[in-house]
């Protein structure tokens, strides 16, 4: 007998939740485990699931923080889960940050049953799922994924605290008083981050922050 895979949707619209649920459990091999509307029901729904593979369905209607923190504690909490993205008419920017954050794929919600359930089991692998995006999206989100990449992989946690600061328009003395530090070592760490970021100024370095999807709340 196979096991069916078990989906987790987390969606703040119930009616969306539940035409999801409906197409998912039309599947003999896919089953819907828990449904949630927010992150924080999310988790709890995960840490009482007892099983090695599941599949989670989230919505990017959740908050952005709360997406966020979701994906990642998803993929530090449950490594074997899968996560998938899901949104209409989503822009580039909220697509390419919840894949930054931890996302397997994302499925824009206009597609058809049979894609959603085709990258439903795309995802269970841990292959990257793009249904619905035009081929010019899909290049302007590898853009942005690596856009990302390279800021997180070149710049200092606090580097980026400092940079997200800086987008928010806040002086370097409002920064240091944000972060708990001295203004003179704001100074610093925005000198090093426009070397490594290869730009000139404080306007560049926020323009980069903004493409790469690191700026304020």
């Amino acid at each position: 007998m196979t096991t069916s895979l078990g989906i987790v949707i987390v969606e703040p619209l119930g009616v969306v939740r539940a035409g999801i649920a409906l197409i998912v459990e039309a599947e003999p091999d896919l089953n819907v485990v828990a449904q949630a509307a927010s992150a924080e029901e999310a988790l709890r729904a995960l840490s009482k699931i007892r099983r090695s593979r599941l599949v989670v369905l989230v919505g990017l209607p959740i908050e952005d923080d709360a997406r966020g923190r979701l994906m990642r504690e998803i993929r530090e909490r449950h490594p074997s889960h899968s996560v998938l993205a899901m949104a209409g008419d989503a822009a580039v920017a909220d697509v390419s940050r919840a894949l930054f954050a931890g996302a397997d794929g994302f499925i824009d919600t206009s597609v058809g049953p049979e894609d959603l359930v085709a990258g439903i089991r795309t995802a269970a692998e841990h292959d990257l799922v793009l249904a619905g995006p035009n081929g010019r999206a899909i290049g302007e989100i590898a853009n942005d994924i690596d856009r990302r990449r390279r800021a997180g992989t070149i710049l200092t946690r606090r580097e980026q605290e400092v940079l997200a600061a800086a987008a928010d328009g806040l002086t370097a003395k409002e920064i240091g008083i944000r972060l708990g530090v001295r203004e003179r070592t704001i100074t610093t760490h925005l000198s090093k981050i426009y070397a490594k970021l290869g730009v000139r100024n404080r306007l560049g370095a926020v323009q980069f922050a903004e493409r790469s999807g690191l700026g304020g709340s």
